[in-house]
């Protein structure tokens, strides 16, 4: 099992980065790089306890499918989204959000077993760590800019934070 922990400083309110970070919209943006896009379950707005979203993308030149439910929802601290079908074994993705001066110290806690037995842990370290680090920065570093630049307010429809 592979374990990748991130953290990013975002000086916005744990509310506003915790609903930027459940947003479907947002998470496209973030995943363009491999054509990301949800084609079932939610596919708009902001997922919520039990939902799920299914996902499209091109990763290593394939299409892939992913689908994820949220397992466990606490607005505005965290929420856990976990693989329900897709390429990996099994993947469990935790995001945790505490106040920090005024800003948000928003943690990414991502946890993923690889199919394939010893090949599978060899391309797991080889490339596939790394490549989900990265995965995750990009779409932190998009979560950071819309939530300081103010361009959130294109993101999340005023009065749809449950």
């Amino acid at each position: 099992m592979a374990l990748i922990e991130l953290t990013t400083i975002i000086n916005a309110k744990p509310e506003l980065v915790f609903d930027l970070s459940r947003s479907i919209d947002l998470h496209t943006v973030s995943a363009s790089q491999t054509k990301e896009k949800a084609i079932a379950g939610k596919t708009t707005g902001l997922i919520g306890l039990n939902e799920t979203v299914t996902w499209r993308a091109k990763h290593f030149g394939i299409y892939q499918t992913l689908t994820t439910k949220i397992t466990s929802y606490n607005r505005p601290f965290s929420f856990t989204d976990e693989m329900v079908s897709g390429a990996f074994k099994s993947f469990k993705h935790e995001h945790l959000f505490t106040e920090l001066n005024g800003a948000t110290e928003m943690t990414d806690r991502f946890e993923f077993k690889t199919p394939l037995g010893i090949i599978g842990r060899f391309v797991e370290k080889l490339v596939l760590k790394n490549y989900m680090r990265r995965f995750l920065q990009t779409r932190n570093e998009i979560v950071k800019q819309v939530a300081e630049s103010g361009d959130w307010k294109h993101i999340i429809p005023t009065g749809n934070k449950s």
